[in-house]
């Protein structure tokens, strides 16, 4: 899509965590050009815990996000003996593993995806699976359902945070706003965060998001094609190329 297709004084509400934000941000821009009007305003904050983990040892552990690969690394040099191999829901947590000293396979996917990967790679021993207090998809149950020993440890938590002063004033205003969501809870804290008043235009991750987001009484919403950042741009450029007349 050519970047002069989409106005730049539109604006794109980005609530992930910083790091993940700011990436996206950079794809925004690289698509519909420098004068995109992008505010980001992170919604929730990694706090990294230091649980008790289950007795080990284990053949791999299993990563649902970047920030439960963060927390891998940080165990790991506290000093706990972590099994190498990780199974890794998508490419990111892959690479955030990779770097923390992991042997990750990505599932390229979503939870059903990753219990597919590791069912067909695990024929026997034993799974950790790392996760954040918030968590989605039954890894565990799932894989234990199919004969596999898993075992799970809640290693971080995602704590809310207010929204800028800049984001309130987006939303307490008429104009539409842009609001990719990746995640049920951000639709849960967008609606918590006080008053709205733009018509949102929202670019859903996945069925699930979409469902907890009619809360918030969308004017328009798309869902992704697929569970990831590049297809959630792809609803974004449609939204917006149908000027919100989806």
């Amino acid at each position: 899509m050519a970047a002069q297709s989409f106005p730049p004084t539109r604006p794109i509400l980005l609530t992930r965590a910083a790091a993940a934000s700011e990436r996206f941000a950079v794809a925004l821009r690289e698509s519909f050009g420098a004068g995109a009007r992008v505010v980001i305003s992170p919604l929730m904050c990694p706090v990294y815990l230091t649980p008790t983990l289950p007795p080990g040892p284990f053949d791999a552990v299993i990563l649902t996000s970047e920030t439960g690969a963060e927390a891998a690394r940080r165990i790991s040099a506290e000093g706990a003996d972590l099994p190498r191999q990780a199974f890794c829901v998508g490419d990111r947590t892959a690479r955030v593993a990779a770097a923390a000293g992991f042997h990750p396979q990505s599932a390229q996917g979503d939870a059903d995806a990753l219990v597919r990967v590791i069912v067909t790679a695990m024929r026997r021993g034993r799974l950790l699976h790392l996760r954040g207090h918030d968590s989605r998809g039954d890894v565990v149950q799932r894989l234990r359902t199919a004969g596999l020993e898993a075992q799970e440890a809640v290693v971080y938590d995602q704590m809310p945070c207010d929204l800028t002063f800049e984001a309130k004033a987006m939303l307490a205003a008429p104009e539409p706003v842009v609001l990719p969501l990746f995640s049920p809870r951000s639709a849960d804290l967008v609606a918590q965060s006080g008053p709205i008043r733009a018509p949102l235009w929202i670019a859903a991750l996945s069925p699930a998001v979409a469902e907890r987001a009619t809360c918030l009484h969308p004017e328009q919403m798309v869902v992704a094609a697929r569970p990831e950042a590049a297809a959630v741009l792809c609803a974004i450029e449609y939204l917006c190329a149908a000027g919100g007349r989806t």
